[in-house]
């Protein structure tokens, strides 16, 4: 396999650069899904190429099920440091098993207390709590769609115009699923660290994209600017990250902002000859590298234990 088996552990690398400009100078609708597709696909290499780093290590150690072919000096020469390198990836394989594992029952268990705390109450898609802590977010729900939580303490620090652009915020994050891109970028930062950058830009984006749908909805950018800034000072954040929330915490200021400039762009892929263009393509190339790299490794994996245990 060579060195270049490694490579899908490096690349996400170059997450950090390609989040920034993605963020800054793409539409959050097209940001959103370039950053959360390369982190799958990037994530998803990582992965692949621990568990191949894995299976040679396995077949070093004493006492393992697999065949006594896969243990012999050809199989231990296909990659280089296997000794090594190969021991490590079983326990840093096992470690990210965990850490995905761990964040999806955590978010099943969020929802799940959630909903049985929204028995009894009327099976409309907006849910008023009577709380007076102010809070707002979304709990997405299969075939039909989801419902929005709100507290009557968000309701009451809000004029009418202001309401009206929480509830198109809260309804874009429902019709866009942003939960899944969320949960995705999740994932993919817990599959490789290197990949944080991308869940934070996602974060970001997702809010993005709900704060432009709704000034579109509202027909006034500056009403959604000041629900956004408001609903930030006397909020509490979502009890999971992974369910969107009105008042993120983070660059607020950066989303009013970019709410108080003009609409941005709606193209689908920037100019290449610009630095979001360059980013984009950066993206793309450096998935398709690892996602290459990954399938040569397998093939040469495969060919090297097969002639080692011939069928």
């Amino acid at each position: 396999m060579g060195v270049f088996v490694f490579l899908p552990l490096v690349l996400p690398l170059t997450a950090w650069p390609i989040a920034r400009l993605a963020e800054h100078h793409l539409h959050p609708r097209v940001a959103t899904r370039l950053l959360s597709g390369v982190g799958a696909v990037l994530a998803l290499c990582s992965t692949l190429c621990l568990g191949l780093l894995a299976i040679v290590g396995t077949a070093q150690l004493p006492g393992n099920p697999l065949p006594d072919g896969w243990a012999d000096p050809e199989v231990r020469a296909a990659v280089p440091h296997d000794e090594v390198v190969g021991k490590c990836a079983i326990g840093v394989l096992a470690a990210t098993v965990v850490a995905c594992s761990a964040l999806v029952l955590r978010h099943r268990r969020v929802r799940r207390r959630t909903a049985r705390a929204l028995r009894g109450l009327p099976a409309t898609q907006i849910a008023v709590l009577p709380d007076a802590t102010p809070y707002a977010h979304t709990l997405p729900a299969g075939r039909s769609g989801g419902r929005i939580l709100v507290s009557t303490g968000m309701l009451e620090s809000l004029d009418s115009r202001e309401r009206r652009a929480l509830f198109a915020h809260e309804r874009a994050h429902l019709f866009g699923r942003h939960h899944r891109y969320l949960l995705l970028a999740g994932l993919a930062a817990r599959a490789n660290p290197f990949l944080r950058p991308l869940r934070t830009s996602v974060a970001y984006t997702v809010e993005r994209w709900a704060d432009e749908d709704a000034a579109l909805r509202v027909g006034d950018r500056r009403v959604t600017a000041r629900a956004v800034g408001k609903a930030a000072l006397i909020s509490r954040t979502a009890p999971d990250p992974l369910l969107a929330s009105f008042a993120l915490p983070g660059p607020v200021p950066r989303r009013v902002a970019a709410l108080l400039a003009p609409a941005p762009a709606a193209r689908t892929w920037p100019p290449t000859f610009t630095a979001a263009g360059l980013a984009a393509w950066a993206a793309a190339a450096g998935a398709a590298l690892s996602a290459m790299s990954s399938a040569n490794s397998v093939v040469t994996l495969i060919v090297i234990l097969h002639a080692a245990t011939p069928l």
